[in-house]
């Protein structure tokens, strides 16, 4: 079976391309690097020719509702169009349980994806999952304020992406199922601790783990920064991000 993979070397995108290739079927990454643009759908007709199924595993770094909304509508539109130009049966996304039912940040554009595809009818697969383990990293890369490391009072029960990934690659093989059960594809590991998930070495290829749970300077700080920290703002959509997390965490 030949299926295309959207956003191939991303988190998600190169452990599915991983995971379709141990699969014994042959991925096509469909990423800038392989000459195909998802914003501009340049490459895509091409690309997809043969393929019997399309994973969209891109993804936006942006936590604005605006530029998600603008990255994921326009994305699977254009993955859309090129998949009935080249007859292919099956779209499988990937989707954030509990975003059909948020408004903000980039649950926002995942709501919209969804909107999308249940507006197509037949022929696609949502699968809804907790979030993943680097999304601890992410949320302190945005926590971090000067010389201050803030980090959300939240509970978290992540999962591993490759699991995800392998069940993405399982929904491709069969026929469409519309919204995919969310069952499998829980978090099986106790409460995360923010210290444990940004815990990787600092020379780490991945570029999450250049986040640090303590920024430079501050191992002295005291009470003083302890106090600075929590009058300083957080960035836009900190709070709101952190809010829905531990809701959906529940």
């Amino acid at each position: 079976m030949r299926i295309a993979v959207a956003g191939a070397t991303g988190t998600l995108g190169r452990l599915v391309v991983e995971a379709v290739r141990t699969a014994g079927h042959d991925a096509v990454p469909l990423s800038r690097g392989s000459g195909i643009d998802l914003m501009t759908g340049s490459g895509l007709a091409d690309a997809l020719s043969g393929a019997s199924a399309v994973i969209d595993a891109s993804s936006t770094n942006s936590t604005s509702a605006k530029e998600s909304i603008s990255f994921f509508g326009t994305v699977t539109r254009h993955l859309l169009a090129a998949e009935r130009a080249a007859a292919v049966p099956h779209h499988v996304a990937i989707s954030i349980i509990g975003a059909a039912e948020a408004d903000t940040g980039y649950y926002a554009g995942k709501a919209v994806q969804e909107e999308i595809l249940r507006a197509q009818g037949s022929g696609w697969s949502v699968l809804r999952a907790a979030q993943f383990h680097e999304f601890a990293a992410q949320l302190l890369c945005h926590g971090r304020i000067g010389p201050l490391q803030v980090a959300p009072a939240m509970r978290s029960q992540p999962i591993a992406a490759a699991e995800v990934a392998g069940e993405l690659v399982e929904i491709a093989g069969g026929e469409p199922r519309g919204f995919a059960p969310t069952s499998r594809v829980r978090a099986r590991s106790a409460w995360s601790t923010w210290s444990g998930a940004i815990s990787r070495r600092p020379d780490s290829a991945d570029r999450s783990s250049r986040c640090r749970s303590r920024a430079p300077g501050t191992e002295h700080a005291g009470r003083h920064a302890a106090s600075r920290a929590r009058r300083t703002p957080r960035p836009a959509g900190f709070h709101r991000l952190a809010r829905h997390a531990d809701r959906m965490s529940r």
